[in-house]
């Protein structure tokens, strides 16, 4: 409990002080953003029992640091309403790979009593352009998963194709890992479309090979749509 204490702590001082700390640089950037899909899918797993999503958030950054909120309902079919994520970290280059190391706590609200599902997740990614694609890998580590039954991991490899200014096609393939049960393999292949500087698209394929889990596991195609000023 203590760690989970103390990155929280840090997530939220960081989203909080990275940009004033920073504003005498007049690099500081705030943007929000909000929207709207058919699915909240997360890592191949519908978090909104298979219903609609409404979804938003604010992102502070300055040179390399970032912060953020972002906020969604969910439906666990229980008393859990929404989830809230308070995310920082950095975000330097080496050569020409792109980085990015974070920390990511997620909150729920309305909770069932004594469920405890709150957690934090480090991140490590980093990203490489290939012409007019990009490939990127990502690591994610929860030293008290959900549920705080044990430790997870996962694991991803993905890809963005952009095909004109507007139209970009991408692909992702992710492994969860839990020290006990559940392990599944997950993966996404889709579109985007710009349809104005500020709005964009986004119509998706997901799936997992643990449909055995239940629904929420099954394949699914999700459309997202998401305005950012």
């Amino acid at each position: 409990m203590s760690l989970r204490k103390t990155l929280l702590f840090a997530a939220v001082a960081a989203a909080l002080s990275t940009g004033p700390a920073l504003a005498q640089d007049n690099d500081l950037s705030v943007s929000f953003n909000v929207g709207a899909a058919t699915d909240y899918v997360f890592r191949g797993v519908s978090n909104t029992d298979e219903n609609p999503q409404v979804f938003g958030g604010v992102d502070v950054t300055s040179g390399l640091f970032y912060g953020g909120v972002w906020v969604s309902n969910v439906d666990f079919n229980d008393s859990t309403d929404a989830e809230f994520d308070i995310y920082a970290g950095v975000a330097p280059t080496l050569g020409a790979v792109s980085l990015d190391l974070g920390v990511l706590y997620y909150g729920y609200v309305d909770a069932p009593s004594g469920a405890d599902l709150d957690y934090v997740e480090l991140q490590a990614k980093a990203s490489i352009p290939l012409g007019p694609a990009t490939l990127g890998t990502g690591l994610y580590y929860v030293p008290d998963s959900y549920g705080h039954i044990d430790t997870s991991m996962y694991y991803e490899v993905n890809g963005e194709f952009s095909a004109t200014d507007k139209l970009s096609f991408s692909a992702a393939l992710g492994r969860q890992t839990f020290d006990g049960a559940g392990d599944y393999t997950t993966w996404n292949v889709g579109m985007g479309y710009a349809l104005t500087d500020n709005l964009g698209l986004d119509l998706r394929y997901h799936d997992t090979d643990k449909h055995s889990l239940g629904k929420t596991y099954d394949s699914r195609v999700v459309l997202s749509a998401k305005v950012t000023f």
